[in-house]
């Protein structure tokens, strides 16, 4: 192709993204406008490396190198804010997003910890009960876990303290599994979410009647009050983020089905991104910290009640003087 035709062809577009490079340099772009930056940017190179190629005038050249140039220059300076919308999200985003999706976020928390609440007081009374969600063997296992004589709690194994990398990799690929599975069942008309909130719910709560009836209540508590404000908070909120998408697809209104659902989409990914985030922190906490018995029970009360206030207070008060994201 000769250059005239070339410059023809492709002018409009080389004008157009030295257009949007002013305003972002100026700092005056609209987000809509950089949609397509990207893209844009991408065939600005096709189109350089087509005119070396092709031996076109040195004076093209360097007036598509400079805007290559100044392109690169913008892709990553806006990449880098990555790390700050990251940021933002955890400190204002996720509790904004958590407050907007309050009905969803409060039929996911009854389901889950008042099964875990009730189960719990039912075992408690009727001791049998725990026979009917696990075997004997699993009941045992679990008494072995949280015996008071035991040189790490809540592990199924005498462990050094040079695995607790190892566990702490464990537990984030276990929970973030149950947290994901959770999430994704909504789809089934949010059935599969319903479900795992009441199964998990539970199960937990079976486990911690029976053990706190057999007079192991110190250690098991002492256990899980650290970690469960963020583990237990965040499958309850994975729960919610599957609802979600469940609702949608019962009761889209006015709107097809596939639109309901990329509607809600939305904000349940985002719900699954502070999920992940929590379940991070919470596996953290568990591996680090509420297995040791270098500390005393009384200890470990303080720092988990003092983490649980932590968590309602963030989502009660964070991101309150900010307005929230679209």
């Amino acid at each position: 192709m000769k250059q005239h035709l070339f410059e023809q062809r492709h002018s409009a577009d080389w004008q157009r993204f030295s257009a949007l490079l002013e305003q972002l340099e100026r700092g005056k772009a609209e987000a809509k406008a950089c949609e397509h930056f990207a893209a844009d940017y991408r065939h600005l190179c096709q189109h350089l490396a087509l005119a070396e190629e092709r031996g076109y005038s040195s004076h093209l050249i360097d007036q598509l190198q400079h805007l290559a140039m100044r392109g690169h220059q913008q892709f990553y300076r806006h990449r880098s804010h990555l790390g700050a919308q990251l940021i933002g999200f955890i400190l204002a985003g996720f509790p904004q997003l958590v407050r907007r999706e309050w009905r969803s976020v409060l039929a996911a928390c009854l389901l889950f910890f008042g099964s875990l609440i009730g189960m719990g007081l039912l075992t408690w009374q009727f001791p049998e009960l725990i026979y009917g969600l696990l075997d004997p063997a699993q009941v045992s296992d679990m008494e072995r876990m949280y015996d008071p004589d035991a040189r790490r709690i809540g592990r199924f194994s005498e462990r050094d303290a040079a695995d607790d990398w190892m566990m702490f990799g464990f537990y984030i690929m276990n929970n973030i599994g149950i947290a994901f599975q959770t999430f994704a069942s909504g789809l089934l008309f949010g059935l599969g979410s319903l479900f795992f909130l009441l199964f998990n719910g539970l199960m937990i709560g079976a486990v911690a009647g029976h053990l706190t009836r057999i007079g192991y209540s110190e250690t098991f508590w002492s256990f899980v009050i650290g970690h469960g404000a963020f583990e237990l908070t965040a499958i309850a909120f994975a729960g919610a983020a599957g609802l979600k998408l469940g609702w949608a697809l019962l009761a889209p209104g006015r709107l097809r089905r596939s639109e309901a659902l990329r509607q809600a989409s939305k904000p349940s990914i985002q719900l699954v991104a502070g999920v992940i985030f929590f379940l991070i922190i919470a596996a953290f906490i568990e591996a680090f910290w509420s297995s040791m018995t270098y500390t005393t029970p009384t200890i470990k009360f303080i720092v988990g009640a003092a983490l649980w206030l932590l968590v309602i207070a963030y989502f009660v008060f964070a991101g309150r003087h900010r307005h929230a994201p679209d």
